[in-house]
């Protein structure tokens, strides 16, 4: 549900929030993983594919050939065991920025009948940013016929988007683009998922005639597929708590913005009782950038059974998801890979049973000891042995407090040493207000903003999201820590300050 990042001096105030590092420089650097390890076919890991330019979704294809749609507009398949790939089709009309590009792809359920492919993307119109939705037809070694399908309001974010085609109906989950009050809007086509027949038309089962709109109230979904019985799962952003998994009913209600995550404050469960919301099946606080998302019914990695399969951004990480029969909860969460192959965008799974991860390191976020040599890649996994230390998730080394809620909370968006991301998240190590305005750094931090704001003559636009609930003592403890970085040294922020800017800010 969330992905936010930072932005203006409340970005400096927020100078930590999100993920990696721990305390002393030197213990900071996690180990980088080394290419031989990733070609140890013995572990069941085998890279088929690199040099790739950001594979954003995916997908196995009923010709056996694994389709990739890369964020600058190229679709193309590959031959698994080969590595041959072949461009079908490269977009001139794409508009690329930070995550606006080339967002999603799926294929029909049935290409020998109706050889179609879908995929979404940004576009610059009439000085409006747009996603647009298309239809094309696969035929032999090229995609034609394009139709558009539906236009819809996009943004330099929140856009989405992935396609799910199941017996002939398309599901297109679209995100809010940065609006607050669309996902709650029935008559807007943002923060929803789209339900349509193959010609962009409604189908006549639909919630609401005439309408697309299947189920609503959502921010950022980036990852949906269905299980073997039917049901539609979703892996969604959060904002600066609650990431989710969902399973998506029939015309209900999600909740965002007032609900994140379970409904548990009186402002949500007010809001749930009043709007029928349904509550997450899985949350995570603090965040993990939840990506791709599939589901494994096969025998061949017996642990993997029944589970939905969770690839995230910021965790860095497949997560395994292990659902009860029903298919209506998650019973337990395994952790692989984690930090191994950085930032992991999307996965397919193929007939025989087979993994395939698809790295997403060349981005506009990146993270500490990423790119490596040929990112991106295709990763195949052909066996998983939770006893197999390679395997199992890479535990955050030891360090002060302060030093691991810097790593949860800020280092995916300023970085682990602080420096930031040039014109996208500002430096927290050379921002004057975080040394010395500490009032000014609190307040950002406890409202966050939406606004653009010039620092040291470099304007940052990206919204950093409110950490008002973070306890004192933690704030306390990632304030220090952030006022201490390169060669920062300032006094520790005083607790009398942060109960005064508190009740000043709710009232």
């Amino acid at each position: 549900m969330k992905f936010i990042c930072l932005n203006s001096i409340l970005f400096i105030a927020f100078g930590w929030f999100y993920l990696v590092y721990f305390i002393d420089r030197n213990e900071l650097s996690r180990p980088k993983e080394s290419l031989t390890y990733l070609n140890q076919e013995e572990d069941g890991i085998k890279i088929i594919a690199s040099n790739l330019n950001v594979p954003l979704e995916i997908a196995w294809g009923q010709d056996n050939q694994i389709w990739i749609a890369e964020h600058g507009g190229l679709i193309s398949r590959m031959n698994p065991e080969t590595g041959n790939k072949q461009v079908l089709l490269e977009l001139t009309d794409i508009w690329v920025s930070r995550t606006a590009g080339l967002l999603g792809m799926a294929l029909h359920s049935d290409m020998k009948k109706f050889p179609y492919v879908f995929i979404c993307y940004t576009i610059q119109k009439d000085k409006k940013y747009l996603m647009r939705l298309v239809r094309y037809k696969s035929d032999k070694d090229t995609l034609n016929e394009p139709k558009i399908l539906m236009e819809i309001p996009a943004a330099n974010g929140h856009n989405g988007s992935r396609l799910v085609v199941r017996k002939g109906i398309l599901y297109w989950a679209t995100g809010d683009a940065l609006s607050l009050t669309d996902s709650q809007n029935p008559k807007t086509p943002n923060g929803k998922i789209l339900r349509m027949n193959i010609d962009g038309t409604a189908p006549s089962d639909n919630p609401m005639k005439g309408s697309l709109v299947w189920a609503w109230g959502f921010r950022n979904i980036q990852g949906m597929v269905f299980s073997e019985s039917g049901q539609l799962y979703t892996s969604e952003h959060g904002d600066a708590t609650d990431d989710e998994i969902n399973l998506i009913s029939k015309a209900r209600n999600y909740g965002w913005p007032t609900v994140q995550g379970f409904a548990e404050s009186v402002e949500e469960t007010t809001f749930k009782g009043l709007h029928n919301t349904v509550d997450p099946i899985k949350a995570w606080t603090p965040t993990i950038a939840p990506a791709g998302l599939d589901y494994y019914s096969y025998d061949k990695i017996p642990a993997l059974k029944n589970s939905l399969l969770l690839v995230t951004l910021k965790g860095k990480s497949l997560r395994v998801l292990k659902l009860d029969n029903e298919g209506k909860k998650i019973l337990g969460e395994q952790v692989y890979f984690e930090n191994k192959f950085g930032r992991i965008r999307d996965l397919c799974v193929s007939p025989a049973g087979d993994v395939y991860l698809a790295t997403s390191n060349r981005d506009w976020n990146p993270v500490s000891g990423f790119p490596q040599a040929s990112d991106d890649r295709i990763i195949k996994i052909s066996k998983l042995d939770p006893a197999n230390p390679h395997n199992i998730v890479s535990s955050i080394p030891p360090g002060s407090k302060s030093a691991l809620l810097y790593q949860q909370y800020c280092a995916s968006c300023h970085k682990d040493d602080g420096m930031g991301v040039k014109g996208i998240f500002p430096s927290l190590q050379t921002s004057l207000i975080v040394v010395n305005n500490p009032k000014e750094f609190v307040k950002k931090i406890l409202s966050g903003s939406n606004g653009p704001a010039t620092i040291n003559g470099v304007t940052y636009d990206t919204p950093m999201p409110s950490f008002a609930f973070l306890k004192d003592d933690e704030l306390i403890d990632i304030t220090t820590y952030v006022r201490s970085l390169g060669s920062n040294h300032a006094a520790p922020i005083k607790p009398e300050l942060i109960k005064e800017l508190r009740t000043t800010l709710n009232k």
